[in-house]
């Protein structure tokens, strides 16, 4: 598309215009003016050619003459053709020709006499509103000495119907689920050279030592300077917090150095000897589980900090709902995840009793089982994030090493099976947040590219806005980048759209396959241990990707058997703990999602009520807006 003049101040600065292919080009400007064509000057001829043009009445460009609609804008050029004025919309459309003749959609067509004589004409109207039909019209009304009759009229029609011109030249694109699909090329570029991501969450009851180990661990892979630890150590102290030293690396915040609480979850990165690891540490306290699920949801595999301290892992098993430890196991499974790492931490505080790993491991272990859990996907280990014992290297004390003979922590990271990449379908990345980053000076979009592929100067379609913008930069982990995939968590810079329709819990789209936008959804739910009873009008906490919306239970449709996955009940008037049921909820507002057998990471949603998850599900139908 022709670039105008006007849109220069806002093109890139290292735009290339290799117009120096031209130099060559001998056009009417190398002509001598002593030169003539069939009998007229120079200048005559140039005017007889010049092309008949029209000018847009949105965008104000240029157009042929021969053009229906803008060729910027798309805008048709007489509003009459959409309402099906079949004469106008000949004379104004361009010639379509047989599309088993290429060749020949290159070659210059040759009009009779009679369609130049009308097109001469023409030049005398205004061509923002005069048609083909009108020119012949007014042509008539001459008199006697017009030089177009009835014959030529007929002979006119004649030869424009002999062009073949189609008046509903505008199509709508026929896409296919092949259309998204990103090259073998582009798959096996991106395979060259390049660690596998893995998100990694790290859940567990608050005070589990989930940050401090964290933190812990990226300082011993050197992601953290010595000189940067000192500054934190020294900052702590001053606080009289000296114990928060590495967890200090992670919650950044004053408010939650101040409350010695992680509020949000934040984001890290290093590197194993087999995977790009994505640390996302999540905060444990009750009060902060929505953010949790935000974060946790992107999450591949997940490491479960358990507090080995008498007391304090009782309190994480509590299901008054203080308990989460198994709130935050409930949640993981529900997110997808199948492979857990059981961090057994503050073993120091125990003697390293070989015994009080067994007995935890064994009132975990049933509790993990009727999560859904399979034995051989989890992984138990002990270990001390403050001693340094069993992270990156085997455990150098003799009372925990004299028993324990397994891998350390980075090592059962590296054990852990590649996640599977939804390459081969539509984008799909659900927005986490918008931040204006430095590095790209400018307003991004962030989150976990969940399915297919974005390079730099694609389109997307912005849900649920509706709007259209082009891809400008991409960073991956903090670094720039021109293709990122399913399963990279990315900053994505946009333009050619008002920041305004970007927002937390919107969703990027292929532009010929956008997400759905519903209020009124179908889930298939599983009953968590709930104190009351859910019944029909049960307000709730609706939570999905990265959006929360207050919504009310409106139908229960049937108690399904959990073993067969067969109707029990039809129509109960009630659903009690570890019930499993389909209902169906009607948000306040409508949010982007899709069906669970089309994409999984939008099509997993959380109930929640008074401060706890009350059921977890899938979707399993979406109704239209005006059902």
């Amino acid at each position: 598309m022709p670039r105008k003049t006007n849109f220069r101040p806002d093109c890139d600065e290292d735009y290339n215009d290799d117009y120096g292919d031209y130099d060559d080009y001998v056009g009417y400007d190398d002509i001598e003016p002593e030169l003539s064509t069939k009998g007229k000057t120079y200048e005559q001829d140039k005017a007889l050619n010049k092309p008949l043009i029209w000018s847009c009445y949105i965008c104000t460009y240029d157009n042929e003459q021969s053009f229906l609609s803008c060729e910027i804008c798309g805008v048709l050029r007489d509003p009459s053709v959409a309402s099906g004025k079949a004469s106008d919309a000949k004379a104004l459309s361009k010639p379509v020709f047989d599309a088993t003749d290429e060749k020949n959609r290159t070659t210059k067509v040759k009009i009779n006499d009679n369609i130049s004589a009308v097109l001469s004409e023409e030049r005398q109207m205004d061509h923002s509103s005069a048609s083909f039909a009108q020119a012949v019209q007014q042509n008539q009304t001459k008199g006697k000495n017009s030089k177009f009759n009835k014959d030529t009229l007929q002979t006119l029609t004649n030869d424009v119907d002999c062009l073949k011109i189609e008046t509903n030249v505008i199509r709508k694109k026929k896409v296919s689920l092949d259309d998204s699909k990103p090259g073998t090329v582009l798959l096996h570029d991106q395979e060259q050279g390049k660690q596998v991501q893995l998100n990694l969450a790290i859940v567990g009851h608050v005070d589990s030592g989930k940050s401090t180990l964290s933190g812990r661990l990226l300082h011993l892979l050197g992601r953290i300077s010595n000189k940067e630890m000192h500054k934190y150590e020294k900052e702590a102290k001053e606080k009289g917090k000296g114990s928060f030293t590495y967890a200090w690396a992670m919650d950044e915040s004053s408010e939650e150095r101040e409350r010695g609480v992680t509020m949000t979850v934040a984001v890290a990165y290093f590197d194993s000897k087999k995977y790009r690891v994505v640390l996302l540490d999540s905060p444990g306290h009750k009060d902060f589980v929505p953010n949790m699920i935000s974060g946790a949801a992107q999450a591949d595999a997940a490491v479960l900090v358990v507090d080995a301290s008498v007391g304090s892992f009782e309190a994480g098993m509590e299901g008054s709902g203080f308990g989460q430890t198994r709130e935050h196991a409930q949640l993981i499974r529900s997110f997808g995840v199948e492979q857990l790492i059981v961090a057994i931490n503050k073993m120091d505080l125990v003697a390293y009793k070989k015994e009080r790993f067994d007995f935890i491991k064994t009132q975990l272990g049933s509790f993990l089982r009727s999560c859904g859990f399979k034995e051989s996907y989890v992984t138990w280990i002990p270990l001390s994030a403050m001693a340094n014992q069993n992270l990156v290297t085997a455990a150098s004390d003799a009372r925990l090493s004299s028993w324990y003979r397994g891998l350390c922590l980075l090592d059962v990271i590296d054990s852990l099976q590649p996640p599977l990449r939804d390459v081969s379908k539509p984008l799909r990345l659900p927005i986490c947040d918008v931040t204006k980053l430095h590095t790209l000076g400018m307003v991004a979009v962030s989150g976990k590219l969940e399915a297919g592929v974005v390079q730099i100067g694609s389109k997307v379609l912005v849900m649920p806005s509706g709007e259209f913008a082009s891809v400008r930069s991409i960073e991956r982990d903090s670094s720039a980048c021109s293709t990122v995939r399913a399963g990279d968590n990315v900053a994505v810079s946009l333009h050619g759209i008002d920041p305004i329709h970007l927002i937390p819990g919107g969703v990027l789209c292929h532009p010929d396959f956008p997400v759905a936008v519903a209020a009124r959804l179908e889930l298939k739910i599983l009953v968590l241990d709930i104190k009351m009873p859910i019944i029909i009008g049960s307000p709730v906490e609706f939570h999905i990707h990265h959006v929360k919306e207050a919504a009310r239970v409106v139908k229960i449709v049937s108690v399904v058997d959990q073993k067969t996955g067969k109707v029990s009940k039809g129509a109960p008037r009630v659903l009690k703990s570890k019930q499993n049921a389909i209902v169906e909820v009607e948000l306040d507002g409508a949010v982007c999602v899709e069906e669970f057998t089309k994409c999984k990471a939008l099509g997993r949603a959380f109930l929640r009520s008074a401060g706890n998850t009350i059921a977890v599900g899938i979707i399993t139908r979406i109704f239209e807006q005006n059902a």
